[in-house]
């Protein structure tokens, strides 16, 4: 792992510390205290674990190697909030985290103000040093950390809620937000356009080796390569709730045609619709973390997974695209796309209706699946040690999406950014945009 950041100023570092801990804590002030524990699905972690979770990442790899100048708040927290590091050692059965009502919130949240005492000591030491090049590439893997599980929070935190009968309100939308929903009304997105690539040679990927791009990255988006891509067209925007609707009414979830032989299984298990639709008083509802809410048609579908977005691309005459293309397209208009932040309101927002032409949506909406595989780039290497099983490790049955959606925290994004989970994983933010070969 990383990073290229271009200032060692201890004022930066202690102040974005400070907010990216604060913020996984503010994520969590809506939540009752019963919300914090519960795990609905073994892929699901209760709040409570996540905020430990990212904690024990700075104790295990910033603090503890200090020895005798830091002391464990607790000494089986190690196994309790170790995800999945073998070389860190035994850890709990991911399935029962929500099995454990001990340690309590309060203890946790005295566990994140113990390590974050800890931690902006060893800021200061750790950038006090000759070359503290080494000691800040930890730290902002751990603050890049951190944000990945603030995503998986939220996530998580709709899920939970999403369970309740009752369907409980996360946080309401503030008085400035837009309407959520608009049922069948709005202004309707217009026909798909297609922004269109020649063939030829390009590069894609981090470029770690010569330091041009002086932002941080993960292991697994370098090195940057040369790809050769057929022509190609991507779709200008998303497809919408009423899209896939279409779909849905023309009997995609009832036609093996559309579907993998995979896919189609999986759907035999009783799915027609996306997840947290829900069909009521003759009209669907969506689950949201603002609650129930009428379905808005001119919405980015979205908790969709790979197999779904397959099938609807099929259904519509068309694919979708690789991550190399959307990589390529992306960079395209980077200049005057933002890959950092665009909303705070945790729901995908409809196309504006004074759209600009080009690529739309191509960020901060929802993750859009890709048909790639998630697999090392050519030249990649783990690094060595607890540390090297971060993203290398998991390059099987998975598909990677590009984009990042309305509930990844700001500055997170960048357009070599690499989003990757199993084919049938929807509770995420995901999405569909359809390509075409020409």
């Amino acid at each position: 792992m990383r990073s290229f950041s271009s200032t060692f100023n201890l004022d930066f570092w202690l102040q974005r510390y400070r907010e990216i801990r604060q913020w996984s804590e503010r994520l969590c002030q809506p939540l009752q205290i019963e919300d914090y524990v519960i795990q609905t699905m073994p892929d699901v972690s209760p709040p409570k674990w996540h905020l430990a979770h990212t904690t024990w990442f700075f104790e295990t790899f910033i603090l503890q190697p200090l020895g005798a100048d830091y002391t464990l708040f607790h000494d089986r927290y190690t196994y309790l909030f170790n995800s999945y590091y073998e070389a860190v050692g035994d850890r709990h059965p991911r399935f029962q985290r929500g099995l454990l009502s001990r340690p309590t919130v309060a203890d946790i949240y005295a566990y994140r103000a113990h390590v974050d005492r800890a931690m902006e000591k060893a800021i200061v030491a750790g950038l006090s040093v000759d070359n503290p090049r080494s000691f800040l590439d930890l730290l902002e893997l751990g603050l890049y950390h951190e944000q990945q599980h603030q995503e998986l929070l939220l996530t998580d935190i709709k899920h939970v809620l999403a369970a309740n009968p009752l369907c409980p309100v996360y946080e309401d939308a503030k008085p400035s937000d837009p309407v959520l929903h608009s049922g069948a009304g709005g202004d309707r997105p217009g026909s798909l356009t297609w922004q269109t690539y020649s063939d030829g040679l390009y590069e894609v990927g981090h470029d770690s080796e010569s330091g041009a791009e002086s932002i941080f990255a993960f292991d697994n988006e370098s090195p940057r390569h040369p790809v050769y891509l057929q022509s190609f067209a991507l779709a200008d925007r998303l497809v919408t709730n009423g899209e896939y609707l279409a779909f849905m009414e023309a009997g995609g979830y009832r036609t093996s045609y559309y579907w993998l032989s995979e896919g189609w299984s999986w759907i035999q298990t009783g799915i027609r619709s996306p997840l947290y639709w829900h069909w009521q008083d003759g009209a669907w509802q969506v689950m949201t973390l603002q609650g129930l809410q009428p379905l808005c048609l001119e919405e980015p579908v979205c908790h969709v997974n790979y197999f779904e977005a397959d099938a609807y691309a099929t259904w519509a005459g068309y694919r979708l695209p690789t991550e190399a293309e959307w990589e390529v397209a992306a960079r395209s208009v980077l200049e005057s796309v933002d890959f950092q932040d665009r909303s705070r309101e945790f729901y995908p927002h409809p196309l504006p209706a004074a759209e600009q032409p080009g690529l739309q949506q191509l960020n901060g909406e929802v993750w859009q699946w890709t048909q790639s595989a998630y697999l090392p780039y050519p030249g990649f290497r783990c690094v060595s040690g607890a540390i090297g099983e971060y993203n290398g490790k998991f390059m099987c049955n998975q598909m990677v999406l590009r984009g990042g959606s309305c509930a990844t925290p700001p500055g997170h994004l960048r357009v070599t950014y690499r989003n990757f989970f199993p084919p049938s994983t929807r509770w995420q933010f995901s999405g569909i945009r359809l390509a075409q070969h020409l």
